[in-house]
């Protein structure tokens, strides 16, 4: 399953907003730096999924707020 994400580093809280069945916008408290957003962001989903991070890998977009992930 392949999911597009509108990740926002830098929040002050860590939330995921499902806006249609493949569209997500993730916030995160980690900042854009050295892929620390990214790995966040893959946690997160993990948790929403209640899959393990291990299953979910970032096809499109490692340094772009718009992103494609692969869930397995």
């Amino acid at each position: 399953m392949r999911i597009i994400a509108k990740v926002k580093p830098g929040a002050s809280f860590n939330k995921i907003n499902q806006i249609d069945s493949n569209y997500f916008e993730i916030f995160t408290t980690a900042p854009a730096v050295e892929g620390k957003a990214n790995k966040a962001a893959i946690e997160l989903l993990a948790e929403f999924f209640d899959v393990a991070p291990s299953r979910i890998s970032l096809v499109k977009g490692a340094k772009s707020k718009q992103k494609t992930f692969e869930i397995n």
